[in-house]
């Protein structure tokens, strides 16, 4: 949490670079006098280190010629807003508002916006792309060079990636969507519009999920007759199971824990499952997941879970010192578990720095590491609507519960904890439309 901090004092202090287009630190319209003070919004809020709160702030204004005011009308949480939670990804500001998947309504329109029309139901990507330079040519959005000027992510990475909607000032600093209303710049590039047919339930899982499974999947080459293992049997693990199956994979084996992986099983009856918690003396995910698998371990390995979770002391205490960002765990067993010349991606959240990775595996077996990166959403965003209407996806079998906005702080911890069975929310605002078949009743907390 210290390091946090002083990554955005050092920034703040150091200057952003001069490449971004669009304004940086927006993060909140209390914080940078950035909104409408005559009319007042709820918004989901880090206030510090496992610490979020609902506030009330101004609604967000127009700021530049191509932004539109998005009305919230649902929103999630994912796995990666745990990281922001905990304090994991550095320049985390007190106030910042959360959020990076949502759908909603245009409420208000730049004279730059010529595509879009005030009332029209839209959902956001969770990147920033300005839809001009390189990678936006190539709808490689999440790679944007033009919408985050952090200097920071520049030294440490070698390069930076887009600017992201609620995700720290490491990405530019944007305020997100767990709120009532969300200033979306470049908007005629970051909105795609929503036909009738696809309710908010389904549509808003374009803005990020969906996309990142896919590409997880289409990224590591998942291809027909291959055995793909995937760690992490959350909502992201379970698309991703979906797509490889969609893609001809024979057979598609899931590790995790608890109670997630008896809730896949009922869910996704023709995926294997591998829970690490009950393996015999001796055994290990690698030897398991050989002896499932001809002795030779998938073809494909996909790590949908993160660096943050240390299975073993000797990381747990490395992290807890700061001798390293993330645990090599997964990824060792990936690599080992994975069969020569196999295929391993990396999908989960990974921040910076690793300790005892297996080098040696990789280099000898021949096994192609990637690094699926923050899947450019915009890139498939178009066929995989198209696969919701065709009904080849739904993507509410991985939704279990329905909140409102104004519980969103309880939800935070309830899904942090897994508890309740929670595993993908819908998150509904005032604005909501009526629930849309299929979405779990409303809990409130």
């Amino acid at each position: 949490m210290a390091t946090s901090q002083a990554a955005l004092k050092a920034e703040q202090a150091i200057g952003h670079g001069d490449n971004a287009t669009t304004l940086q630190d927006m993060s909140n319209p209390s914080l940078y006098s950035s909104g409408d003070a005559s009319e007042k919004m709820k918004a989901l809020a880090w206030m510090g280190k496992n610490k979020v709160e609902i506030v009330e702030c101004p609604k967000p204004k127009i700021l530049e010629p191509r932004d539109v005011i998005l009305k919230i009308t649902g929103s999630t949480v994912c796995g990666s807003d745990l990281h922001l939670l905990h304090g994991t990804v550095v320049e985390m500001q007190k106030g910042d508002i959360l959020g990076h998947e949502f759908c909603g309504v245009v409420d208000a329109i730049g004279p730059g916006v010529k595509n879009l029309k005030k009332g029209q139901r839209v959902v956001a990507s969770f990147q920033i792309a300005c839809g001009e330079c390189y990678y936006c040519k190539q709808k490689l959005s999440s790679q944007c060079e033009k919408t985050n000027a952090n200097t920071l992510m520049n030294a440490m990475y070698g390069g930076r990636t887009a600017g992201m909607f609620g995700y720290s000032h490491f990405t530019g600093g944007f305020a997100g969507g767990q709120a009532e209303y969300t200033r979306v710049p470049y908007a005629d590039v970051n909105l795609l519009p929503l036909p009738d047919d696809v309710p908010d339930e389904k549509g808003l899982y374009l803005s990020d999920v969906l996309g990142t499974s896919w590409h997880a999947v289409v990224d590591t080459g998942v291809k027909k007759g291959d055995v793909v293992a995937i760690w992490g049997a959350g909502p992201i693990g379970q698309m991703a199971a979906d797509f490889s199956l969609l893609n001809g994979a024979s057979r598609v084996i899931m590790i995790d824990q608890n109670w997630r992986l008896e809730w896949v099983q009922k869910k996704y009856p023709n995926v294997d499952i591998l829970d690490f918690t009950k393996l015999g003396k001796g055994e290990s995910v690698t030897s398991k997941l050989k002896e499932m698998c001809n002795n030779r371990g998938p073809d494909v390995s996909i790590e949908c879970a993160a660096g943050e979770y240390a299975k073993g002391w000797a990381h747990y205490f490395e992290m807890l010192l700061g001798l390293e960002t993330d645990t090599s765990e997964i990824v060792n067993e990936m690599i080992t578990s994975t069969r020569n010349f196999g295929r391993c991606g990396i999908t989960g959240v990974y921040a910076g720095f690793t300790n005892h990775f297996n080098i040696g595996s990789l280099m000898e077996r021949g096994i192609r590491l990637i690094g699926n990166g923050q899947a450019p959403v915009q890139l498939y965003w178009e066929s995989l609507l198209k696969m919701i209407q065709e009904g080849k996806i739904d993507p509410l079998r991985m939704v279990t519960h329905r909140v409102r906005l104004e519980d969103l702080d309880k939800v935070y911890y309830k899904f942090e904890n897994k508890e309740d069975g929670m595993q993908k929310v819908f998150v509904e605002t005032r604005f909501s439309r009526p629930a849309a078949p299929g979405s779990p009743s409303l809990t409130r907390y």
